[in-house]
């Protein structure tokens, strides 16, 4: 389950506008549509593992967030951006 939420997380990003973000919850429903709901802590996970590996960031209100620090509330998740 882990390898499919990030996968549709790169495939969600892949198909819109390289500035565009995605939430968690859009892999979780690519996934499973009907018990997306049960999926969020995987979907949230897999976006952490991404990000750590460089190959997302996650953003809260539009900062750049680690999803290991216990981070709370919506977020979303982007491709990395250069600095400035």
């Amino acid at each position: 389950m882990d390898a499919r939420l990030e996968r549709a997380i790169g495939d969600l990003l892949d198909r819109r506008r390289a500035d565009a973000s995605i939430c968690p919850s859009e892999a979780a429903r690519l996934v499973d549509p009907d018990g997306w709901r049960t999926l969020m802590p995987a979907a949230r996970a897999a976006a952490g593992r991404l990000a750590s590996a460089g190959r997302v960031q996650v953003t809260q209100r539009g900062e750049v967030v680690d999803l290991a620090t216990g981070v709370r509330g919506p977020v979303r998740v982007r491709r990395p951006r250069s600095p400035g």
